[in-house]
């Protein structure tokens, strides 16, 4: 199980950037690779991916959500889990710091995790968020629900 921590500094307040946060289905727009999020239930979340030529669909389930603090999640499988957090840097900046584990599976994403390239590609995600959030000034959506 391989595991990555990038976190990136968003000029929006606190419940701004976790409440985009928890809008799953504009994902696409920001990360790479992900092609479709479709949100099942409060707690279930299918996703589409498609990375360095290797498609995937898996359902992820919220363990643990608590609003403006954390997100975490873990497929169906346990290959992939992960937490969001999200720390007040002053009234109109957060710090949102990703967490997550995954297991490689073939040629393909044990080398591409070898090189870093997992690693990269969370880090530039989180700064598209940033872009995302930032350019709209608000969350296109919110989920104050507690898991």
């Amino acid at each position: 199980m391989s595991t990555m921590k990038e976190s990136v500094d968003v000029d929006v307040p606190v419940t701004t950037a976790y409440n985009q946060w928890t809008q799953f289905e504009s994902f696409p727009q920001f990360m790479d690779g992900v092609e479709e999020i479709r949100q099942i239930s409060d707690t279930t979340t299918h996703w589409k991916t498609k990375i360095a030529g290797v498609e995937r669909e898996f359902d992820a389930q919220i363990t643990e959500q608590v609003p403006d603090r954390k997100i975490a999640w873990a497929s169906a499988d346990m290959a992939h889990a992960g937490e969001v957090t999200f720390e007040p840097v002053d009234a109109g900046k957060t710090r949102v710091t990703a967490k997550m584990a995954f297991k490689p599976e073939g040629f393909v994403e044990t080398a591409g995790d070898k090189l870093g390239l997992v690693e990269h590609r969370m880090s530039g995600d989180l700064k598209r968020f940033k872009e995302f959030v930032e350019q709209r000034g608000t969350a296109t959506g919110a989920w104050r629900g507690e898991v």
